[in-house]
Parts: C-alpha cells; structure tokens; sequence
C-alpha cells in the first residue's frame, strides 16, 4: 500500500489506505521541503507503509538528490521505496490520468503541467518572490499593497480599503513584514480580492483580470512547451483554491481560447493526491527532472 503525501504552502494532506491525515503545516516561504516533511512527520501518528509518494511543493520542476527524503521516510514509515514527485507532475496525473493537455494548479503559488504523447512540459513553479504570477500568494499580496497604499492617500480608494480592513489590521500586528507569517497572510488574502473583484470593485478587478492574463499565458506555454500544436485540442484543467471563483476560471480560460480555439476545458479528475497515489502504484521508474525514486538498501 502506497503512503501518499501532498505537501503544500497551505497545510500537508497524507493518506494511507482509507486513513487520510490533514495538517495546517505546509512548506512555509523560503524553507526547504525537506525541512518541511520532516516537521510535519514529527507531529503526526504513527503510521507504517512499504512504498511511499511524495508530491512537494517547493522543487521549481527539477527534483534534486533523493536519498535524504528516502532515509526520512524509512525513519517514520519504515517506507523501502520512495518517490520524490514535483507537485506539478501529480497534480497533471491526478486532473488528467495521463491524457494529453495542461493541468494548471493554482494555490498559494502556481505550476503548470503539460503532456502529450509522453513528452512533458513544467511552466512558472518559480516561488513567490519570482514566479507564481496569478497564484494566491500574488493576489493577496498585491492586494493588500493596494489597500495600504490607499491608507496612506496613495491613490484614490475605491472601497478596496474597507473590504481589507481586517488584513491591514493583522499586517499592522505583524512586527517583523516579510517573514513567513506575511507571506501566510497574503496567501489567505487571495480569496478576499476575488469576492471584491466579483464585487467590482475596480482596484481589485485590475489585479484579478492582470493574474487571468498571466495564468493564460502560462497554460499556453505550458502546452508548447510538451511540443503541442496551438491548432490541437488539449484537455486543460483548472484546479486549486483561487479556481474555486468561477469569475476566474472563466478569464483564464478565455485568454486560452483566444491562442488555443480547440482547447477543451474539463474538470478535474483528481488532485496532487489522486496523482500521487498512482504514481506510487503505477510510475515505477524514474521521469526526469519531475519524478525520482529512491530505495533504501
């Protein structure tokens, strides 16, 4: 039975069987998913599997040297067989079961997948501070930006101030403003500018419509990238937190349309989970730089 892990910037999901365990601890800003794993591991119960899938946040698209995770599960799990996964590549499996298209996962940052015929493609995943454009933490983070340039007479408001009242209030608690705890709150701000952008308030639609334009660009990149064709029919998937807002699926698909006529836009089949899960059953070889195993001798 396959131990499966889904490690986010949000919390950790692990499942084993019909047992599924849920943390708030994720990979924070900065911090090395290994780090990360290890902290997690430590505050849960004890659990023992054979074969173990680890799907991280945090690889950029390149998975490093494995034997450090594969010694930290042998030391929880007693695991002999672990996979080291980019969370891109099991959100792809996960959404698509391996059919041809991009799956375009959005949470606190942004990774796209794309496969065609088994040639892939990994696009963004590139951490907040340069990357992840469109994805929770640079919504939040620009929104509350915005808000505080506001208070500060830096522009006109638009009633984008009085909707973020309580995330200025927290940045004011904050007593150090770019560590962690910042990047938390940015991440849990992303819903709040949608439902002001569906709102309409204008500041907040301005960055909601600018994250649609970039997303689309980056499933567009993300299927030429797998050597796709603009005039295929590509299976695209949408899923994540801030996908919960249809206003913006619905722009981001758009954007789509307009470089891909033929995309067919589907739901998710699974999640970084689901994706995992199979992997650990199914992908029993290395696929690199997205997915590497290691055994413990």
């Amino acid at each position: 039975m396959v131990l499966s892990v889904d490690l986010g910037q949000s919390g950790t999901r692990i499942r084993l069987g019909e047992k599924n365990i849920t943390s708030t601890r994720g990979k924070l800003v900065g911090e090395d998913p290994l780090f990360a794993l290890r902290t997690v591991f430590e505050s849960i119960e004890k659990i023992s599997a054979g074969t173990a899938a680890l799907s991280c946040t945090g690889f950029y698209g390149v998975i490093p040297e494995v034997s450090a995770y594969a010694a930290l599960c042998h030391e929880f799990f007693g695991s002999a067989k672990v996979a080291v996964i980019d969370d891109g590549l099991a959100g792809f499996i996960g959404a698509l079961h391996g059919q041809n298209g991009v799956v375009l996962t959005i949470g606190g940052g942004v990774v796209a997948v794309g496969g065609k015929d088994g040639t892939f493609a990994h696009r963004d995943g590139l951490g907040s501070t340069f990357g992840d454009e469109g994805g929770g933490f640079w919504l939040g983070k620009l929104a509350i930006t915005r808000a505080l340039a506001f208070r500060q007479g830096r522009g006109k408001d638009d009633g984008l101030l009085d909707i973020f009242q309580s995330q200025v209030s927290t940045f004011d608690q904050l007593v150090v403003k770019n560590t962690a705890d910042a990047a938390t709150l940015a991440i849990n701000s992303a819903k709040r500018l949608l439902d002001a952008a569906d709102a309409n308030i204008a500041s907040a639609k301005k960055i909601r419509d600018e994250g649609a334009r970039l997303l689309a660009d980056t499933v567009i990149a993300t299927w030429v990238g797998a050597q796709g064709s603009l005039s295929d029919s590509p299976q695209i998937a949408i899923h994540g937190g801030p996908s919960s807002n249809q206003s913006y699926v619905t722009l981001i698909q758009g954007h789509v349309a307009q470089a891909l006529p033929n995309a067919i836009f589907v739901n998710a089949l699974g999640d970084n989970l689901d994706g995992a899960t199979w992997i650990g059953e199914n992908m029993l070889n290395d696929s690199p730089p997205l997915l590497r195993w290691a055994h413990v001798i």
